[in-house]
């Protein structure tokens, strides 16, 4: 007996995995042609940006609330204090790091962020910010992070693949011009590393959260108070 319910239940962790590494990547391959196809109609890519950001906090809700996967997903369980200890620390490295790069991008001559600045404002993205952080991570450090762990990738492997998706999202999702779209990539690379490798250490998502949260506030600081200081 103990026997069948040991297979049934690995079974069962062999289906949960499967989908949820499934899942993942198909949301991530639906919201890259959504936003290649977006690319060339007049609505841009809006349409991809919405699906990533619901469709990314949808899936991870239905499958922490139905199947009771919070903890495979590291948004529960692993070390949260550690998480967030070292979270902060490194949001606080990254914020510095990206104040002083963005008073020297402005000052060599950079241009603003026009295109950000249009949509925070007038499309009311900013206040989407919130959700927008909790997408990104549950997606990327979440669900697809854990699943690709869980599955026996690499580690180092798995930090640099997430990383580099979250990067290349930038372009799929982003209504704004190429170059603003690669700056924002360049700003999601660190996060996506030191994020990765804080969940690696702490199977737990929050941390990582911490320092999305901390360079968003930068990233605001870059848009619209830095210009105004330099100018």
């Amino acid at each position: 007996m103990k026997s069948i319910k040991s297979l049934s239940s690995s079974i069962s962790a062999s289906e949960s995995l499967k989908a949820r590494l499934t899942l993942s990547f198909s949301l991530m391959g639906a919201i890259w042609i959504v936003g290649l196809i977006g690319h060339f109609t007049p609505l841009l890519e809006w349409p991809a940006l919405f699906l990533y950001l619901f469709g990314s906090i949808g899936l991870v809700l239905y499958r922490g609330n139905k199947l009771g996967e919070w903890q495979k997903m590291y948004l529960a369980g692993g070390n949260l204090k550690k998480s967030l200890k070292w979270g902060g620390i490194a949001g606080a490295l990254l914020f510095a790091m990206d104040i002083i790069n963005t008073v020297m991008y402005y000052k060599n001559g950079g241009a603003p962020m026009a295109g950000m600045e249009f949509i925070l404002v007038n499309g009311s993205l900013l206040y989407l910010f919130p959700i927008l952080i909790l997408a990104e991570e549950f997606l990327w450090r979440g669900i697809m992070f854990s699943a690709m762990i869980e599955k026996g990738v690499n580690k180092h492997l798995t930090v640099f693949l997430t990383t580099i998706f979250y990067v290349l999202n930038h372009f799929a999702v982003a209504p704004v011009g190429m170059q603003e779209r690669a700056l924002m990539g360049m700003m999601a690379f660190p996060i996506g590393i030191l994020g990765g490798y804080l969940v690696l250490k702490t199977k737990n998502i929050w941390g990582s959260v911490l320092v999305h949260i901390t360079t968003m506030l930068s990233m605001v600081l870059d848009i619209f108070v830095i210009p105004q200081l330099i100018r």
